[in-house]
This record gives structure tokens, C-alpha cells and sequence, in this order.
């Protein structure tokens, strides 16, 4: 499976310069492409970041939110944003938002924040100097990514219901949310640059063993098949490559043999409640 993968999905078509934090700036393209793909996505995992207190960008990711348009001040509600309520904003607004989101979630995800750029805020700052601690580089990167996926990822997808920052029945007993639901396809986004540079100085597509776990942990996770999921994909970013398997003949693949998912969801649920 791992040689198929990287001889259909080819070389890298966009590889960042070494001024790009790679971790961030992943996060930071997978919220873009939400906002492209998701009409009402949730923006839920960066306010539970700010709201954390781990880093003096209180005002300034209030702002940002406010600005958004996500905050409903008279129920202290969070709402999803609408993404075409923005479709006249520029390029280098969408990458820097986008980048600003993965800084505040990394504020929730993260173990440590004591290095990330949020710390060279200060308490007064606003929205204008959150957004602006995205370097030009990055930016450009993530505009980069952006203009590949619309010619590669949005005419792939399937027709059906989007549902980004997927959680599930199980999320209660492991703290998980998948990247993309669409059409009954959960997908996740690697902004991977592959694998070592060749001769070249080309980078071949990699798939690991933990990529194709974590996509059938999210489906085990649905405990009840709420979400009727048929397939799973990745989408390298920085490919422009969607792979897909249909979602029964890659656990047959991988198992080796037939398998019942509705057992196995059960039994999952079991291992981690225990």
C-alpha cells in the first residue's frame, strides 16, 4: 500500500522555505481548507484554546472571533463562521486567520506553549498583531497550498453533507476529531513534505503505518455508524494528491481478511473504557 501510494501521488508540488514552522503551518492550511470545503465550519478548538488562559492573546484572540463573526454577545454562544460572508477578503487576510486559528488551538492541543509565537504578545495587543505574527513566508506557503487544492482536492470530492472538525460517540473516551466528512468520505489532511529530498531535490508522497490507524480509529470511534461512513482518504497537501480507499476493502486488506466492523467498534469502545 505504501509503494502505491507514493507512485500515484507523485512529487511535492509546493515545499515550504526553512523560515516556515512546519507544525503550525499545518494546522494553519487544514483550517483554510475547511473554510473552502465547510459553508458553517466550527472554529470551536481555538476558542477552547483562548479561553485556556495559556498565553497573554486574550484581547487580541477575542477581536479575532468578534471579527469572525462567531461570538454571540447576547448568549455568550459560540457560532460557526460563514465563510462567504468573507469571500471578498484578500489572500494574505485568509492565510493569516487561518494561521492565527492553528496558534489558538495549538493552545489546547499542545502539552507545552511556552515557544509558541503567542508569547510575544502582550495583554493590549489586538487582532491586528495576533494576525500579523505570521511570517511572509508562511503566508505565501499557505497560499500556495490553497491554489493547488482548488485545482486538485475541492473537483474530487463527493457530493453529500460536510462536516469538518468531526467528533464522534467515542470522542468521549479519546479525545479525537477528524479533519473532513464529506459525502460519507472521512478524510484527513497531511501537510507532509514526504519523504527525504532525492538527488533531485525532489520529495516523494509517505504514507505510515500510524496514517492509515489513525483514519480507522476515527471510524471505530463512531461507535453507532452515525456518520455512514463508506470511505477514507488523505489528502497531501503539498501533493495536491487525494487518495481514497473504499472503507471495507481496506480493512479486509489490512486484516488480511474479512472483518465486522460493527464487532470491532464494539470492542474498541470496550478497550478504551477500560
Amino acid at each position: 500500500m505504501q509503494a502505491e501510494y507514493r507512485q500515484v501521488a507523485g512529487v511535492a508540488q509546493v515545499l515550504p522555505s526553512p523560515a516556515v514552522a512546519l507544525g503550525t503551518q499545518g494546522a494553519a492550511i487544514d483550517w483554510w481548507l475547511r473554510f473552502l470545503v465547510d459553508p458553517a465550519p466550527s472554529v470551536g478548538l481555538a476558542a477552547a484554546g483562548l479561553r485556556s488562559g495559556r498565553a497573554p492573546c486574550i484581547r487580541a484572540g477575542g477581536e479575532l472571533l468578534g471579527e469572525l463573526g462567531v461570538i454571540d454577545y447576547r448568549t455568550r454562544q459560540l457560532a460557526s463562521v460563514e465563510p462567504a460572508r468573507f469571500a471578498h477578503r484578500d489572500d494574505e487576510w485568509w492565510a493569516r486567520v487561518s494561521y492565527a486559528l492553528a496558534l489558538l488551538a495549538e493552545l489546547y492541543r499542545a502539552p507545552r506553549v511556552d515557544g509558541s509565537r503567542l508569547m510575544r504578545l502582550n495583554p493590549a495587543d489586538g487582532a491586528a498583531q495576533l494576525l500579523a505574527l505570521a511570517n511572509a513566508d508562511e503566508v505565501a506557503d499557505l497560499v500556495a497550498m490553497r491554489d493547488l487544492a482548488v485545482k486538485r482536492l475541492l473537483p474530487a470530492l463527493p457530493p453529500g453533507q460536510v462536516v469538518s472538525g468531526s467528533t464522534f460517540e467515542g470522542s468521549a473516551d479519546l479525545n479525537a476529531d477528524a479533519d473532513l466528512i464529506v459525502g460519507g468520505m472521512l478524510m484527513d489532511f497531511k501537510a507532509s513534505q514526504g519523504g527525504r529530498p532525492r538527488s533531485d531535490g525532489t520529495r516523494a508522497a509517505a504514507l505510515s503505518r500510524a496514517d492509515l490507524d489513525q483514519l480507522l480509529g476515527y471510524v471505530l470511534l463512531d461507535y453507532s455508524d452515525a456518520f455512514r461512513l463508506d470511505a477514507v482518504a488523505i489528502y497531501a497537501v503539498r501533493f495536491g494528491h487525494l487518495q481514497t480507499w473504499p472503507l471495507r476493502e481496506l480493512c479486509t486488506r489490512m486484516a488480511g481478511h474479512p472483518i465486522d466492523l460493527a464487532l470491532l467498534r464494539k470492542q474498541f469502545a470496550v478497550l478504551l473504557r477500560r
